[in-house]
């Protein structure tokens, strides 16, 4: 998914959290709590993940058909 519609849910969620009358403020805090966190992970899997198709690709064109295959690319 492209990171601006990912963070175009992630932002509809944090604000449909925000207004929900079910949860209490503690809830609430703690699930916004966690959506930053799981998206701080997600932003630096994919940098990671990037950084790693970069360097694979350095040692050999050879590898982009095999991330190809594997729908990495």
């Amino acid at each position: 998914m492209p990171h601006h519609k990912h963070h175009e849910k992630l932002e509809r969620l944090k604000d449909a959290i925000k207004k929900s009358e079910n949860l209490s403020e503690e809830e609430k805090s703690n699930a916004l709590k966690h959506i930053e966190e799981w998206y701080i992970e997600d932003q630096a899997d994919q940098y990671v993940w990037s950084k790693l198709k970069e360097k694979l690709l350095e040692i050999s064109a050879k590898i982009e058909p095999i991330l190809a295959e594997l729908g990495f690319l």
